[in-house]
């Protein structure tokens, strides 16, 4: 066994998203793999694990710890201007080729990020808020690797920010599950999920499935949370006019206030071609978005080259709420109570 993995290893208890099964396996219902586990096997996340018949879930650290905007999460309708804490773990259940964060959601499975053992660092959830409060941040955020294989953890942590009056969000691939959610509801605010394509076929080589990503945003919707969607868009890879559009209506179909970002896709991990993505094909993008009916579509990642599209305007009048550059708020025009400042309306 890895050092990577024995250090893990004892920063866990027993989990609470699973069922017991005959001959000591498990079933569980972390993540939408709902993984079977035998005696001495570890989950798809690698991170779950069952031994003596219990499941062992990450606890206790965290190995990514910041607090920055929340426009950078991305969402745009969530505590705009203001800090987000985002936390994060080790693991995931999927495998994309052009993770950005790869050092640390795919611990464990590729020997390259054994080096990740070096970001752990124990904390406990009442320094976390102590350290969301120095840093002004208004929400806490579970991000950087997939949040639902690290959700006992993260509620541990909601119950804390949720006393001291804090918002709670996950950065999620939306590969959830009923048990997962529901178990999450109480303590969640906020849910934005990774839409990666429109095709069966492609979700699959990234190690998920389209039809469950478009459910678990349909569930997270129907549970009340407030939902933002993200397409990083790959050239080549989900670009297509036909994908964007099967995208947008879908989502339009769910609900025209979706807010919808087009982010740009830069070479990374495995994936060094094609291409970076330019601003035109996110403009494009975001286009087909409103075309589709969406009243919000964001293009993201490439501040001060897609125009209008970094900005809030209102889908009846357009007059322009909030005026945005990258992570930056230049223009605010919304008042507490949700009005237009100086028009009165909702």
């Amino acid at each position: 066994m890895s050092t990577l993995a024995n250090l893990l290893d004892d920063l866990t208890v027993e989990g609470e998203l699973y069922e017991t099964l005959e001959d000591g396996a498990v079933r569980c219902h972390a993540c939408g793999h709902h993984c079977l586990i035998r005696e001495g096997k570890r989950g798809i996340c690698q991170v779950r694990f069952n031994e003596g018949g219990k499941l062992r879930v990450p606890w206790g650290y965290v190995a990514a710890l910041q607090s920055d905007p929340i426009e950078k999460k991305p969402f745009s309708h969530v505590m705009p201007g203001t800090n987000a804490l985002t936390f994060g773990m080790l693991g995931c259940d999927y495998h994309c080729g052009y993770c950005q964060n790869w050092l640390t959601s795919q611990a464990l499975r590729d020997p390259a990020s054994e080096v990740s053992a070096q970001f752990v660092k124990k904390i406990t959830p009442a320094q976390m808020v102590e350290h969301a409060q120095k840093t002004k941040a208004s929400v806490v955020v579970s991000s950087y690797n997939e949040p639902l294989i690290t959700s006992e953890w993260a509620v541990e942590i909601f119950k804390a920010a949720k006393q001291a009056g804090l918002m709670c969000a996950y950065v999620s691939n939306g590969n959830n599950t009923p048990e997962a959610m529901e178990y999450l509801r109480p303590y969640l605010d906020a849910y934005k999920v990774d839409l990666k394509c429109m095709s069966e076929k492609s979700y699959r080589t990234l190690g998920g499935t389209l039809q469950n990503t478009l459910d678990g945003i349909k569930r997270a919707r129907d549970l009340g949370l407030w939902v933002e969607v993200v397409t990083l868009v790959i050239p080549g890879f989900n670009d297509s006019n036909e994908e964007l559009w099967d995208a947008a209506r879908f989502l339009a179909e769910l609900s025209v206030d979706i807010p919808w970002h087009v982010t740009a896709f830069h070479k990374d991990y495995k994936m060094l071609a094609p291409d970076n993505t330019d601003s035109q094909t996110l403009i494009r993008a975001a286009e087909i978005g409103r075309e589709a009916g969406l009243h919000y579509a964001y293009a993201g990642n490439l501040p001060g080259n897609v125009g209008e599209y970094e900005t809030t305007h209102c889908p009846r009048c357009s007059y322009q709420l909030v005026k945005r550059s990258g992570y930056v708020i230049q223009k605010y025009k919304i008042t507490g109570d949700g009005n237009v400042r100086n028009a009165g309306k909702k």
